[in-house]
């Protein structure tokens, strides 16, 4: 697993983003798909200690008028994940989040085949509108941080 990346791509998923944390697993199984990997990191097989986190704050930032996101929020089926909106897709490489009044978000999923299996890396780019976003994300990154690890674990054992 990888850390924090101290840069963000030309190319990015959310142009002026911000903030940007990827994290990153090898897996022995080759051809993992992107929507794959991110049901395993966002769906039903999350623990029970993270979806309790998410809905925790989708109550808490309700009450300020901030969209909920993540297990318990209006997920869809096809056209979410964990209830987080798809915004693109493809076999490598899947997009969900959405925008809000303090700061829009994606969570890029890749999954990259190698000769000795997949490379599956969770990127989170944020573009922070005002000192709220900012304030915001400052108080969620050390569950952020936690909660990609345990994702990143799943993966690992789904997948190996």
């Amino acid at each position: 697993m990888s850390g924090i990346a101290a840069a963000l791509s030309q190319d990015s998923d959310l142009p002026g983003a911000d903030w940007v944390d990827r994290q990153s697993v090898q897996v022995a199984q080759r051809d993992v798909r992107a929507a794959d990997a991110a049901r395993v990191a966002l769906g039903d097989a999350m623990p029970g200690w993270v979806a309790g986190l998410m809905r925790l704050r989708n109550f808490i930032v309700g009450l300020v008028g901030l969209k909920g996101a993540g297990p318990g929020s209006d997920d869809n089926g096809s056209q979410s994940i964990g209830g987080f909106p798809i915004v693109s897709q493809t076999s490598e490489k899947l997009v969900l989040g959405f925008n809000d009044w303090h700061l829009d978000f994606r969570i890029v999923v890749e999954a990259v085949s190698q000769a000795s299996g997949t490379g599956i890396s969770l990127t989170t780019l944020v573009r922070r509108k005002h000192w709220f976003g900012r304030l915001y994300i400052v108080l969620i990154t050390p569950f952020h941080v936690l909660i990609v690890r345990q994702s990143l674990k799943a993966i690992a054992s789904a997948f190996s």
